[in-house]
């Protein structure tokens, strides 16, 4: 009971860093945004940044739930960070770079969506959101 109630309190808080990094960039200021981000791994997950870019997309969610005991609410945050990677390269007009982050975070969304054995209106939701942003950005 205490680490489901651990992790819950995690997914609120990853929420309101998100939150805190879209309000940054409306701002213009990808720099504080960015620096957040980059402790959000490291504070969340307990690895580098470079640690999860690195990850090929193929291997995602297989390579971090196998190798290094995530769990799905582990995978949802990295999926939230993934979006919040890609928000920033969005707003530094590296579209290439934000849809690379926004496809990892759509492969990890969806395997939590599959894998879960109750119904999110918000996850789909976020889904269909990372979607949209994929498919208006395609050449």
């Amino acid at each position: 009971m205490y680490q489901r109630d651990y992790v819950l309190r995690m997914i609120e808080m990853i929420g309101e860093l998100i939150a805190l990094i879209l309000g940054l960039l409306k701002k213009k200021n990808t720099k504080k945004a960015s620096q957040i981000l980059e402790n959000a791994y490291r504070d969340f997950l307990k690895e580098d940044a470079s640690f999860f870019r690195s990850l090929p997309k193929d291997k995602l969610t297989n390579s971090l739930l196998q190798e290094h005991n995530y769990t799905d609410e582990h995978l949802q945050v990295l999926a939230e960070l993934f979006y919040a990677e890609a928000e920033i390269q969005n707003a530094k007009e590296q579209k290439t770079l934000a849809n690379e982050y926004y496809e990892k975070s759509l492969i990890i969304f969806r395997f939590v969506a599959e894998n879960s054995t109750m119904f999110s209106l918000s996850l789909e939701n976020k889904i269909n959101i990372i979607e949209n942003k994929i498919n208006c950005c395609k050449y």
